[in-house]
């Protein structure tokens, strides 16, 4: 009989790519996934950076690099998040991952023995949460409202707690529930953090994906002790298949992160990241985006309004500002994994919403994205979970 490391035991498959495998089907609607819309990728502009690649470097970019990735994309990355997020980053404090994931492993590893406790917003996402329960790790879930963690709670749970060695936050368009932290709520969490001087992860994948108000500073930004250890993507912006992400932090934790790196996976591609950097450089990636953040804004507000047609009194959801997700509760009675499966049987998909609570519960939540649906099927989607939902009132 073989036996197996204790560790794959906090292993488990995602309740979401099981969903996925189910809802390939054409006639399913899916607010399942967390996809980028693959009629927006710049799949022909793509095409071209890639073949400039191989015509001018064809055999650098086909060969082994180094573990800390690309170094002219380090330095893209870096002027990037300058002008976006008011983060200064030397390209030396960057680690480029094969997508932001990896990164979540990284620093779960770092900083997690197992009985540690790391913090994170109630709910949460699912990939994090699995991504630290490798290292067998406590979860204490913080409390959100419509502004995200809320710190009165942060900061009690920080004085009666020993041994919490990692924060993990999404502060935009966070996943699952699309909520946003206001500019003074950032400030009150880096009070907080540079008191109690706690590495923090800022994972912000969605960051550009703004379609309302104004565009916040990163709490990296606001990082006068160098605790925050940065995360960001081309999955959301660009394509998800590049795999090209990175992580940006203060140099004695990149340093851990690239001798993991070199345990792990030696380098990320070479190939990848010379192509995703002659984009930046052939193309106008802002350009880009725009296009993306009209449509998924759109879609947005099909969803927001139809579920305003269609949800019945007494469940509520998130108008998000950004992002791909909204987030719908429901009466406490109600469980949207037995739901779920009667939604499915017409045709219609989204993620019940208990697996974004590390310590389990909240069985009347769900999860909807809407950047992969037309209008007709956002509408016609709504509608029938809506109906769904008035069948199971009480």
């Amino acid at each position: 009989m073989v036996n197996f490391a204790k560790m794959m035991d906090n292993v488990k498959a995602s309740e979401i790519r099981e969903l996925l495998a189910l809802t390939q089907r054409p006639e399913v609607t899916s607010f399942a996934g967390g996809l980028p819309a693959p009629e927006l990728f710049p799949v022909q502009d793509f095409k071209k950076a890639c073949d400039a690649v191989l015509d001018e470097q064809g055999t650098v970019a086909l060969q082994y690099g180094t573990t800390d990735g690309w170094a002219p994309l380090r330095k893209q990355i870096a002027e990037r998040m300058l002008a976006k997020n008011s983060i200064h980053a030397d390209p030396k404090d960057i680690l480029l991952t094969a997508g932001s994931q990896q990164g979540l492993d990284y620093a779960g590893r770092v900083f997690l023995d197992p009985g540690d406790v790391v913090i994170m917003e109630s709910p949460s996402y699912l990939g994090a949460i699995n991504a630290f329960k490798l290292s067998q790790p406590r979860f204490v879930e913080i409390p959100t409202d419509e502004n995200g963690m809320i710190m009165s709670e942060l900061e009690k749970v920080l004085a009666t707690t020993k041994n919490v060695k990692l924060i993990y936050v999404i502060p935009d368009f966070q996943n699952p529930s699309g909520r946003t932290w206001p500019l003074e709520r950032r400030k009150e969490f880096m009070e907080i953090i540079t008191k109690y001087e706690i590495p923090v992860v800022e994972d912000n994948p969605y960051g550009d994906l703004r379609y309302k108000g104004e565009f916040l500073p990163a709490l990296k930004s606001m990082d006068t002790k160098n605790l925050v250890i940065y995360l960001g993507t081309f999955s959301k912006i660009l394509a998800p298949g590049t795999r090209i992400a990175w992580m940006c932090a203060n140099p004695e934790y990149i340093n851990k992160f690239n001798l993991l790196a070199q345990a792990a996976v030696l380098q990320t591609s070479t190939f990848g990241a010379m192509a995703v950097s002659k984009y930046l450089e052939m193309f106008d990636i802002d350009a880009h985006v725009e296009k993306i953040r009209a449509v998924y804004g759109h879609r947005a507000g099909v969803m927001v309004q139809a579920m305003k047609d269609y949800f019945p009194e007494g469940v509520t959801f998130t108008d998000p500002d950004g992002g791909l997700f909204t987030w719908a509760v429901l009466p406490d009675y109600i469980d949207t994994k037995v739901m779920a499966s009667q939604c499915l049987a017409k045709n219609v998909a989204y993620v019940p919403g208990a697996g974004f609570f590390p310590n389990g519960g909240n069985n009347h939540c769900m999860r909807l994205n809407y950047s992969c649906a037309g209008d007709e099927q956002i509408v016609n989607g709504i509608r029938i979970i809506g109906d769904i939902i008035k069948a199971n009132l009480k």
